[in-house]
């Protein structure tokens, strides 16, 4: 699996990193009643768990949980645009979602992999 990053949604991820350590994980947020089943989510979480595989990029590495890998294509791209939050990720063949948002997981006692709801996560 690879994402092709542009270069503002490489400035914008490595920004909203900051100063402090995380990696960026991309997840298929499955929503369970809040109305945003099958949306993908970048969280950035405090480190790599035991099911997570990375996926290449030209710039930062991007994990992604083994089981969500079939929701995706092998080639995919990340486009930012300059007055919003949000990412576009898209493929050659799909559009997957032109709102794609980042949740900051870092320091909260949540794990990552069990995170599938991420409108449930404050």
């Amino acid at each position: 699996m690879r994402i092709q990053l542009t270069e503002l949604a490489d400035q914008k991820l490595k920004a909203s990193l900051g100063e402090q350590p995380g990696m960026y994980k991309l997840l298929y947020d499955t929503g369970e009643g809040c109305g945003c089943d099958g949306i993908p989510v970048l969280l950035i979480v405090d480190q790599q768990d035991a099911n997570d595989s990375v996926i290449e990029t030209n710039s930062l590495p991007i994990l992604i949980d083994r089981q969500h890998e079939i929701y995706f294509e092998a080639a995919m791209y990340l486009d930012a645009e300059p007055n919003f939050t949000s990412f576009k990720l898209r493929s050659d063949s799909m559009l997957y979602s032109s709102n794609v948002k980042i949740r900051d997981l870092r320091g909260m006692d949540v794990p990552a992999s069990t995170a599938s709801n991420s409108c449930a996560l404050r």
